[in-house]
């Protein structure tokens, strides 16, 4: 396969997260306290853990290969899954066997708009790993074959002032999208329609960062949200 041969960029892909992503990008004050990915001998599960709760990666995230028969929400460990699922190596070779040229990758583990740091009540915490997260994913995944991942940081659900300030950091590293939630009011932040997130909406403006939404980015199931059927259409700029 010759790379100018491919020419599919794939928008809506996702990565099951290894063991050491916050090994490498979380400082040493917070890493006695960042999650760890943990394997229950007795479950048989791998769970990502730390003091904010624990998440799991359900099978359907990393059914390529498999019949439709077998996909299913269970619980998966990695050794269950196609290397390339987790190992960027594999995941690129598995590229060029598919002929993608690039790739977005959404978040499995941390959720689809970083819900699992936003649960951290210490919010010192919650964006110290948050960024770690963001630095493995520029830095290692994406970062490991340049031109082929179009890097996917997580933003600050709690803030939008934080969000906009992770917004231009990320930026600066190269980054031209940012994840965001399709209803942050379900996890009990203002709407989108309210004006609250303009700062962000604003850094994405000036830095050029598109806000990647994805669907199942919510607590609630897909609906018009109220003030959306009030709000006026307005313009950030």
């Amino acid at each position: 396969m010759r790379l100018e041969d491919m020419i599919l960029v794939s928008v809506d892909d996702h990565v099951i997260e290894p063991p050491t992503v916050f090994q490498n990008h979380i400082s040493k004050r917070w890493a006695e306290r960042a999650p760890r990915l943990v394997f229950d001998a007795k479950t048989r599960m791998q769970t990502w853990k730390w003091e904010a709760g624990a998440s799991v990666t359900p099978f359907i995230c990393a059914v390529v290969t498999l019949p439709p028969e077998e996909w299913g929400y269970d619980p998966s460990t990695l050794a269950e899954m196609r290397p390339g699922c987790w190992d960027v190596k594999q995941r690129v070779r598995d590229m060029d066997a598919n002929g993608i040229l690039a790739s977005l990758c959404f978040p499995s583990f941390a959720g689809m708009c970083g819900s699992f740091f936003d649960a951290c009540k210490d919010r010192e915490l919650g964006y110290a790993a948050l960024q770690a997260y963001n630095d493995w994913h520029i830095d290692e995944w994406a970062g490991s074959h340049p031109g082929r991942f179009v890097p996917l940081p997580l933003s600050p659900l709690w803030d939008p002032e934080l969000a906009a300030q992770e917004v231009r950091r990320v930026a600066r590293k190269g980054a031209r999208a940012i994840t965001f939630s399709e209803a942050p009011e379900s996890f009990g932040h203002p709407s989108v329609h309210t004006g609250h997130w303009d700062p962000l909406f604003e850094a994405c403006c000036d830095e050029g960062v598109a806000l990647a939404i994805h669907i199942a980015s919510s607590n609630m199931a897909p609906c018009m949200e109220a003030q959306a059927k009030l709000a006026p259409i307005s313009c950030v700029r």
